[in-house]
């Protein structure tokens, strides 16, 4: 990934100034600023001073900073439109994300005049009006600033070659068959005693099942999730995948008993099952890592699964989980239901 582009600041506009009083070619300016010849020309073009009829102009380093920042902070579509601000604002705070909010916003004709790109969403929310709302709260990952991604490197394990996410059906990277799933532990403060929280997230349909525990204890954790799959078709859960952590050593029980076949990321590789750590940003803004125990009860956690699986998500063409989740329910020869949330 290149680079990111820079605006000309106060100290190279003053340079410029220099150069060109000097008489010095615009090569000889763009060689001595380390920029593009283009940024240099559009420069001149934008930001030269014009005197009233035409009569006189030049390029000075005040003025020319005083224009950029004027048509920088120029009203932007939701600066200007209060009622399309607002509408944003709302669904940021309902937990949606822009991406989302832009979605839907498109899906309706009768709103053509008010769509707005998700990048638009994102530049306001990171902008200074959106700073000081503190906006950046209500995004998925409620951080202050847009961060790269990095993974880790993978290491050597223990566990049996046969169940390595290498030796996953290629299928099931391509989400292209249904009852694949995924799932994760959400750990929280150790004051706030054992308690943890299972993610289940079936990889086409992105339903989320969350299933509290009492303990990390590897028999409970892979009982509740039997309990779950066990509500469903066979063809609902073929398979599912894991990171090494202990608490799934208990997998063979869900082979026994259901058949499903178990998968496991390389180790330090959480990122190969990228569909529940995604679900786990978007959890952690309703069950942070110093959630109280009440907010792990059964009543709370089926609000959240609702709240989750009711949003409408990019990747299924702005539907929410909840509704392919049934759609491919009912395609099965039986249908089941599933823990957390009827489907």
């Amino acid at each position: 990934m290149g680079s990111e582009y820079g605006h000309l600041t106060f100290d190279e506009r003053r340079r410029m100034f220099q150069l060109r009083e000097a008489r010095q070619p615009v090569g000889l300016i763009v060689t001595t600023l380390g920029r593009h010849k283009s940024t240099i020309y559009r420069e001149l073009r934008r930001n030269i001073f014009r005197e009233e009829g035409g009569a006189w102009q030049g390029y000075f380093p005040v003025t020319a900073d005083q224009f950029a920042r004027e048509r920088r902070q120029r009203l932007g579509k939701l600066t200007a439109r209060a009622d399309l601000l607002d509408h944003v604002i709302d669904r940021l705070q309902a937990g949606w994300s822009p991406q989302q909010i832009a979605g839907r916003l498109k899906q309706s004709e009768a709103n053509g005049p008010d769509r707005v790109c998700h990048e638009t969403i994102y530049r306001f929310v990171y902008g200074r009006d959106g700073r000081e709302r503190e906006l950046y709260r209500h995004l998925p990952k409620g951080r202050r600033t847009r961060r790269r991604r990095f993974g880790r490197k993978p290491r050597q394990s223990a566990i049996p070659n046969v169940h390595w996410i290498a030796n996953r059906p290629e299928p099931i990277a391509m989400r292209e068959e249904f009852g694949h799933w995924e799932g994760d532990l959400l750990i929280f403060a150790r004051q706030n005693g054992k308690g943890n929280v299972t993610t289940l997230l079936e990889r086409k349909s992105r339903y989320t099942v969350l299933l509290a525990n009492p303990d990390r204890r590897s028999s409970g954790v892979i009982g509740a999730v039997q309990s779950v799959f066990a509500e469903l078709p066979p063809a609902g859960r073929q398979t599912i995948t894991f990171d090494r952590g202990s608490e799934f050593m208990s997998y063979p029980t869900l082979a026994g008993a259901l058949s499903i076949t178990s998968y496991f990321c390389d180790p330090h590789s959480p990122w190969q099952k990228g569909a529940v750590e995604n679900a786990n940003g978007r959890i952690r803004r309703f069950l942070p890592s110093d959630a109280s125990p009440d907010a792990m009860t059964g009543d709370a956690l089926r609000a959240l699964t609702k709240r989750l699986n009711d949003t409408p998500r990019r990747c299924l063409d702005y539907r929410t989980p909840s509704e392919v989740f049934r759609a491919h329910l009912a395609a099965l020869p039986a249908v089941g239901v599933c823990s957390g949330e009827d489907p």
